[in-house]
């Protein structure tokens, strides 16, 4: 749902979903991401969704408050098609006493407070029970924060997006199944990121799989359906550029909690 307004309300259920991500473990200054959101369908058609997202880079301190909203109308007998719109508001701090000890005695740096800016996105999602691709603009608004000299201090660019996933059946009895996904990230000005991964689900209960960024890291999930309502994941990334000699990794862990129907059972099967 960070990504893809569109997504909101698509399991059919109310979901919650928290997240938690230090990247490069043992840099300094190292990126550190948390996320709690709640998304859910209203009616046949409509979805929404309530996202907190905060990131920490070095001396920034970003915190986002996120409102998503779907509508899905039906493109075949087996498929939907969701339309999404994202509206959220973001608050930019700058600590300059974590900055370098060369650049904390520069005055364009001592003057800039919190900053607050606005922001809009949108995207669309065909999916079914096996299958799923995305769009998404996440923020259609180039954001640059600037200190009260008219001082570009940080930028944030626009992000678009592409997914695809597919789930295979594996066997006679289905216990097994594949799962392909595809992560396509274009910004303007910074190298085209492609995630490309591979899962194995069994029982749909536990989950392994790896994961390839192009020219960056791998790395390598879990996830196991505890409950009916409840599922937990972790991943673990391994840079495969030269950061990798100054750092211990990633650690990635994310739990769901879906409230179930009145029968004590998710609507349908879903596996993304």
């Amino acid at each position: 749902i960070n990504i893809n307004p569109a997504y909101a309300g698509s399991r059919g259920v109310m979901s919650v979903f928290g997240l938690y991500r230090t990247q490069w473990v043992g840099l300094d200054g190292a990126p550190e991401t948390s996320s709690f959101s709640v998304n859910a369908p209203l009616g046949n058609n409509v979805g929404l969704g309530v996202s907190l997202i905060n990131d920490k880079i070095g001396p920034t301190n970003e915190n986002n408050l996120v409102i998503d909203f779907s509508y899905t109308i039906p493109a075949s007998e087996t498929a939907k098609v969701s339309f999404g719109i994202k509206a959220s508001a973001n608050l930019f701090n700058l600590d300059p006493t974590k900055l370098t000890p060369e650049d904390q005695g520069d005055p364009e740096f001592q003057d800039f407070g919190n900053k607050f800016t606005p922001n809009i996105g949108a995207g669309i999602y065909w999916h079914t029970d096996k299958s799923y691709v995305g769009l998404s603009i996440p923020n259609f608004i180039q954001t640059e924060y600037y200190n009260d000299n008219d001082v570009a201090i940080y930028e944030d660019q626009i992000n678009y997006y592409f997914i695809a996933g597919y789930v295979f059946n594996l066997g006679r009895y289905e216990t097994v199944k594949f799962k392909p996904a595809i992560l396509v990230k274009m910004v303007e000005g910074s190298p085209l990121q492609v995630d490309a991964s591979a899962n194995l689900m069994f029982s749909e209960k536990f989950l392994i799989g790896v994961s390839y960024r192009w020219s960056a890291s791998v790395s390598a999930l879990a996830g196991f359906q505890i409950t009916e309502s409840f599922y937990l994941g972790y991943a673990y990334d391994l840079e495969t550029t030269r950061l990798v000699n100054y750092n211990s990794g990633s650690h990635e862990i994310f739990l769901r909690f879906e409230f179930l129907n009145k029968n004590g059972q998710l609507t349908s099967p879903r596996f993304f």
